[in-house]
């Protein structure tokens, strides 16, 4: 989940450097270190904390190099810890002991302890797995005095998932690279190359970007790129990917944080995949979904596999897929997934969720389906990545890339995408009514109005969030197709304030939780008009008897009998209320964690993408 950027080319390297790492500031932040390589020499500096906090302290023999020649080929690293805690000798870049080699690296190495039993005469500085890496290159270039080489043999020797760029005083031009079940990206410039975690730490200085294959590994200089693959050893040919984003969209643009922005992004996003797909009131997916419509016809169970927030939009569209589609759907988290032994049968559609395409426990859930020979179909938001890549169809949810750790716009274009998805399988079955089928697409296409009207008054939200912050419990309850959204708020809330916080659907109230309800837990309620209203209305006078303070979501007219504070929203179709019911509690959880003086975009112990086990 580190954020890694390479650099080699003729512009001011230690600010390319730094700013592509505080783009990537959302992958790690517990502390961060550059290397520069000049006059045949390696010249490192790490400090423990934020980005900022190693910028400033940065010595002038960084830059005092610069007198006798320009800086052309360097790195750099923000670091979430796996293996050490956070410490300047933990931080990366690692260094071997002849100084010959730096390197950078995202992932775990499993068998490292092992390594480092054969290492014997080798001088170790830091707590981690990753100094394992850059001592065995330094071992084995003994004997080859090839780079290239003496990856391919370190590579046959190492367990587990890694992204790695290294660096050599003996090929000063080259900057090395490898990776396996870790993401890397090549940024093609011209007379410069990039090679990074993600595409936002180069966005600044190119659109054309190579997504590395697992098992891929070579070099970049300035004017080439050479990318070999260890099931062969054969150099190889990848496919160039022009990244429409704009870097303006890696900027805050006003907003006080990055989720903030992103929560007013949402709008945007629905309509841009509702009027980027419906066409003279039909679905179509173009050149997304490569599955024949026969074979969707024949499919008779669909399993949703995702993790965290990706994994509350699968409950949202299995509610919907199965309500329309008329097909029995399975959700389920991707790290219990990959770990049993699931019954996939013949006609079977797997779906796969992942904002990044990047998720370690999603990938692997997909490389077992795989092995069925089971139809896969995914859903994410970066062109290139992984699982759009590996799975037969992928569906792109058009965000744009989101860097507030707490993912929100990203599940709002989730769910858009399932309802399409759903919609669309309806209409191929035959199982969905004309009249109806119209009237549900004449019903999203309304919905980014309405989503527009709750964010265009927020105040409520704010006196709410500043009254309830200093609660140490909160209960968060729906049903139906809003009981996902209730684990997310409830999500959204414990994230980025720290404040505990459980979803749960009203009806289990009684198995539980109710037992912990007193004068002191608020209970948020999505009571929202739809078949379930008057059984959630029922449940909230059971919260209310135990003297809980109830905050719930209604719409206009509803009975306010034994509401404390409600948050009046818009009357939307049932179905696609979650789109609506999101925003009051992503705001909610904003606002809280703000007042809190929380750190909104980088929370403790988070990071963006989890690309490691």
């Amino acid at each position: 989940m580190c954020g890694i950027i390479g650099y080699v080319g003729e512009k001011n390297l230690i600010k390319v450097l730094i700013n592509g790492l505080k783009k990537l500031e959302y992958r790690g932040y517990d502390s961060s270190g550059v290397a520069i390589l000049s006059g045949g020499k390696i010249f490192r500096h790490r400090a423990v904390g934020k980005i900022l906090e190693m910028e400033k302290t940065l010595p002038r023999k960084f830059f005092s190099p610069v007198e006798k020649e320009k800086l052309k080929i360097g790195l750099a690293h923000t670091r979430w810890a796996t293996h050490g805690r956070p410490s300047e000798e933990n931080a990366h870049p690692h260094i071997d002991c002849g100084e010959q080699f730096v390197l950078v690296h995202n992932g775990i190495i499993e068998n490292y302890l092992e390594l480092k039993t054969k290492l014997k005469k080798h001088k170790f500085q830091s707590e981690t797995d990753t100094e394992i890496i850059v001592h065995l290159v330094e071992e084995i270039y003994e004997k080859t005095r090839n780079v290239l080489e003496s990856l391919n043999t370190v590579f046959k020797e190492v367990k587990g998932s890694y992204a790695i760029v290294l660096i050599c005083v003996n090929e000063p031009g080259k900057i090395f690279f490898a990776r396996k079940d870790s993401p890397l990206v090549l940024g093609i410039g011209n007379n410069e190359n990039f090679v990074a975690s993600d595409i936002p730490a180069m966005l600044e200085y190119t659109n054309k970007f190579i997504f590395l294959e697992n098992g891929d590994y070579g070099f970049v200089t300035d004017r080439e790129v050479k990318i070999y693959n260890l099931k062969n050893n054969i150099e190889q040919v990848r496919k160039e990917h022009k990244i429409n984003w704009d870097p303006v969209m890696v900027e805050r643009a006003g907003y006080k944080h990055f989720m903030l922005k992103e929560i007013y992004e949402q709008p945007l996003v629905v309509k841009e995949n509702i009027v980027s797909r419906i066409f003279a009131e039909e679905i179509n997916f173009k050149d997304e979904i490569k599955i024949n419509d026969k074979k969707l016809k024949q499919i008779k169970k669909i399993f949703i596999i995702a993790c965290g927030t990706s994994y509350h939009a699968g409950l949202v569209g299995k509610y919907f897929i199965e309500k329309f589609a008329k097909i029995p759907v399975e959700v389920d988290i991707a790290s219990e997934f990959r770990y049993r032994d699931p019954l996939i049968e013949k006609d079977t559609l797997v779906i796969f969720i992942s904002q990044s395409g990047e998720t370690a426990d999603t990938l692997a859930s997909l490389s077992l389906v795989k092995e069925y020979k089971i139809t896969t179909l995914g859903i994410c938001n970066v062109i290139g990545s992984t699982l759009y890549r590996e799975a037969d169809s992928t569906i792109y949810t058009k965000c744009g890339p989101e860097i507030g750790v707490a993912s929100t716009k990203a599940f709002t274009g989730q769910l858009v995408c399932l309802y399409l998805f759903g919609l669309y399988l309806a209409k191929i079955k035959s199982v969905v009514d004309k009249d109806e089928y119209k009237n549900l697409l004449t019903s999203l296409y309304k919905i980014p109005a309405f989503m527009e009207q709750i964010l265009n008054d927020t105040n409520q939200i704010k006196i709410l969030a500043k009254k309830y912050s200093q609660k140490h419990d909160f209960l968060f309850l729906g049903r139906g197709i809003n009981y996902p959204i209730a684990l997310e708020g409830a999500l959204k809330l414990k994230e980025i304030s720290y404040i505990h916080a459980e979803g749960y659907p009203a009806g289990e109230m009684k198995h539980g939780p109710i037992a912990l309800i007193d004068k002191d837990m608020p209970v948020v309620v999505i009571a929202t008009k739809g078949s379930l209203m008057e059984k959630i209305f029922s449940n909230l006078e059971e919260a209310k008897s135990r003297n809980a303070k109830i905050i719930a979501l209604i719409n206009k007219g509803s009975v306010t009998k034994n509401i404390d504070e409600k948050v009046l929203l818009p009357e939307v179709e049932e179905q696609f209320s979650p789109l609506v019911n999101v925003l009051p509690l992503q705001l909610l959880a904003y606002y809280a964690a703000d007042i809190l003086k929380r750190d909104v975009d980088q929370p403790r112990n988070l990071a963006k993408s989890v690309t490691v086990e």
